[in-house]
Parts: C-alpha cells; structure tokens; sequence
C-alpha cells in the first residue's frame, strides 16, 4: 500500500520548486490535485514536446498528478479552490504572501482546523524581505552559495536549480511531519517554508565555520570546499571525483602512491592538520592522478575503500549500468506523449520501489472528474464550464 494512500493534497504552485515537492507527495502515494491558471504552469512550454503544454520539465515535475484548470480572478473560481482545500488534507502553495492575502487563501481564511497549509514564499513574511520576489538564482545569489561556489574568483551558480529542489525537500519533509502529527493530535499546522532561510542555513551548516561560537574562534568558509584544488581530477584519459578523506583512507592512498614519508608530516597526521593544509593534498592529488586511466584509478582506489566515481555527463548518467541494475529509471506509457522515461521515488519501501504513478497531467485534464468527488453537483460544474472559470 502506498504509504500516503488517502491524502489529498491541493497543489496551488508553478515553476520547479512547490511541483517538485508535490511531485513526491504523489510519489509516496497521495492524490495530489494540480490546480492551474488558465494559461497552465509556465513550465508547459520549456523544452522539446511531442504536443503542446507537454514539455519535458512539466512531464518530470508534475507526474502523479491530476490537473484542474480555475480562473482565480472570478469569485466562482475562487469558491471552487476554497472548496477543493476544505476536503483536503494538504494545501500547498508558492504565491507570494501578497497574493495570498488578495485571493484570501492564508490558513485563517481557509478555516479548516485538520488542514496542513504549507506556503513557500521566496522570503519569510515576518522579515522586511517578506514579500519579494524570488527565484532559484536570486536565492542562491543571496544565501551565500554564489560566492562560496566562486571561490576566490567571481560568484558563480550552481548549474542546477538547487535552491528550489532543496526548499522543496524540506517542504516536503515539514508537510510530512506535520501529518504525523496530526494523526496523534487531529491539528493541522501553518507551514511556512521559505527559500532564502531555507537555503542559508543548507549553505551555513559547513560555511559558517568558526563563527558558530561567540565571539567568532576563526574565519567563516570550509576550508576543504573553499580550496580551488578541490575539482573533479584529470587522469591519464579523463576525469575522476575522489574524496580522501579520514586517517586510514589517507595513510592508505600515500602507500598507493608511493609516498609513506606524508604520513609523518605532521601538517596531515590528522584531520585538522589536513583541513588546514587542504591546499597542498589536494595539489598533491591532481599531480600523481595523471599515471593512470579512470578505470585503474577507481579500480585500485575502490579496493582501498577510498570513495571514487568517473565524471559522468547527464547522457551517461542515463546509461549507467548501477542505475539500471537498481531500476532507477521507470518507463511510462502515458496516454497523450507515447513512451517516456522519468526517475522513480530513489526510495525502497520493505525492500521495493514504490509502485509506479500515471503520467504528468494535460491541462485541465481532471477537472469535472476532481470537481464530482469534491461534491460539486452537475450544475455548479455546467455553469462553471459555460462562464469560462473552469478551464
């Protein structure tokens, strides 16, 4: 049995960050209702698509979902959300606090005492920051991560949308508790995950370094994640990503490499002699790693319990062996896109996959079918489709 069977989640969200979240709520089994504009998620149109709206984001986000088309700028659109929230256990969304307020969907005006309310705002609402715009570059740029990813050189981002991916799995992960706990206690909660404090304290549990004590005992930044070494390493035909890292791995590596004296150098006898001279090990990796080819590296460094991987590009992620093994990659029939492809729950359950999900929704696809379970007789449907507010 899907472990979320029987929760209903109202997804009010676009973009990468609220769908990925609800996207494994669907994943763990709960019957997640996609609420759109009429226009649909912006993210219908990126990339390459067999049909319209159909992009290859939306398909990987939104899987697992059905989808209702409102039009939340009619007040009949509007009751109908209210309505769909009033039978659900989860309401989920990524407006800004002022949107919010002016469609009346905060947790006091929704007034249902078993609802879990999550908003996922770009900044927390009490702040003066509170109702800024937000995106995954604006976050990362903000919390530190652009900088520290620079280096000494000039701020960069990480070519992913991390920020949104990594608020969405502590939204998740909050929605989730907050069913647990209602399930003892019958209470619902008001959930407010933001991005900008979600993400600085992701970037700051290494990257505040010394100033976690009071006054600050040394210098802000990790030192092993600062050094300009620390990069996949070349070898003699391509690249490799190797961590060494406790006593044993490196007494290890500098017998492999013919080096046994480095383990008396009291600059890396222990992990805080090695921390601060990381420069110098790592410069010492990138200059002996060039004797041998990937495989040899990873085969001599995998017998040793040294952590190493090939650097891989997103097409041999794909064809990796490991991942097929395990079943990673799911295939979907879906009924209008043909045959697909998409990355099941990386989760085991008593030892299984979770069971497959249905395919990312068309527009509006659910819509009288989402609107007759709710209790939405014929004729408020009927009317809702002839004025236009049911897309």
């Amino acid at each position: 049995m899907p472990m979320l069977q029987g929760v209903r989640v109202v997804d009010l969200t676009t973009t990468f960050m609220g769908p990925y979240c609800t996207m494994l709520l669907a994943r763990m089994g709960a019957d997640v209702i996609k609420v759109e504009a009429p226009g649909g998620d912006v993210v219908r149109r990126i990339g390459p698509s067999r049909n319209p709206g159909m992009g290859p984001v939306f398909l990987a986000a939104n899987h697992g979902k059905r989808s209702v088309v409102l039009d939340l700028k009619d007040p009949d659109g509007l009751a109908a959300l209210r309505d769909l929230v009033a039978g659900a256990d989860v309401f989920v969304t990524n407006l800004r606090p002022a949107a919010v307020a002016t469609l009346g969907v905060g947790a006091a005006d929704l007034a249902a005492s078993g609802l879990v309310h999550c908003t996922l705002p770009g900044f927390g609402s009490a702040g003066p920051y509170g109702d800024r715009a937000a995106y995954d570059d604006v976050i990362q740029a903000g919390c530190g991560l652009a900088a520290v990813q620079g280096g000494s050189g000039e701020p960069d981002y990480v070519r992913s949308v991390v920020a949104d991916k990594t608020v969405a799995l502590m939204a998740s992960s909050a929605i989730l508790a907050a069913l647990v706990g209602r399930a003892a206690t019958g209470r619902g909660r008001v959930l407010e995950v933001p991005m900008f404090e979600t993400m600085a304290s992701f970037t700051l549990l290494e990257q505040q370094f010394g100033h976690v004590f009071t006054p600050p005992e040394g210098p802000v930044v990790y030192p092993r994640t600062a050094s300009p070494n620390r990069r996949p390493y070349r070898t003699a035909d391509g690249y490799l990503g190797v961590v060494v890292y406790t006593d044993k791995q490196w007494l290890t590596f500098f017998d492999l490499i013919e080096r046994p004296d480095l383990a008396a150098d009291p600059r890396f006898a222990t992990i805080t002699g090695r921390t601060d001279n990381i420069d110098e090990l790592y410069g010492l990796l990138a200059a002996v790693l060039p004797a041998r080819t990937t495989a040899e590296w990873v085969a001599v460094l995998d017998a040793a319990g040294i952590p190493a991987q090939p650097v891989l590009g997103v097409d041999d992620v794909l064809a990796d062996p490991h991942l097929a093994e395990v079943g990673l990659f799911e295939p979907v029939a879906h009924h209008s896109e043909g045959a697909l492809e998409l990355p099941r729950l990386p989760v085991t359950v008593d030892g299984a996959a979770a069971a497959p999900v249905r395919g990312a929704p068309r527009l509006g696809e659910h819509g009288e079918e989402v609107l007759r379970e709710a209790g939405f007789t014929a004729e408020r449907i009927a009317a809702l489709r002839a004025s236009g507010t049911l897309g």
